[in-house]
């Protein structure tokens, strides 16, 4: 099943939000901290796999993106699982998230 660009987008943004709340679990004593990593890898994996799949003239429009790192980190969180260091998700989805998905919002269309 394709997805148009609209859809691929708005499983950015839903991606996005569901780390940025499942972020402060990981510092969580109650048993969490795994649940909550896994969960924010998944969704990173499908930001990733997302952006592989946005046309040019949308990711040409934002060069401030780092798209290519982007869709590399997507390819990490699958192949090398076992590298994937947790401060390195939080700042991930901290620092480089955000941005992301204000330059995508740009981009939805209202009908």
């Amino acid at each position: 099943m394709s997805r148009d660009t609209d859809q691929r987008i708005a499983d950015i943004l839903e991606a996005i939000a569901r780390c940025r709340r499942y972020v402060g679990a990981l510092d969580d004593d109650g048993g969490l901290v795994d649940m909550a990593e896994d969960a924010i890898e998944r969704n990173l994996q499908i930001i990733g796999e997302a952006a592989n799949h946005l046309p040019a003239e949308v990711t040409d429009s934002h060069p401030e993106i780092a798209w290519p790192q982007i869709r590399g980190f997507r390819n990490v969180l699958v192949h090398q699982y076992f590298g994937v260091e947790v401060d390195v998700v939080r700042e991930v989805v901290g620092t480089y998230l955000p941005p992301l998905a204000v330059a995508l919002r740009s981009h939805i269309t209202v009908d």
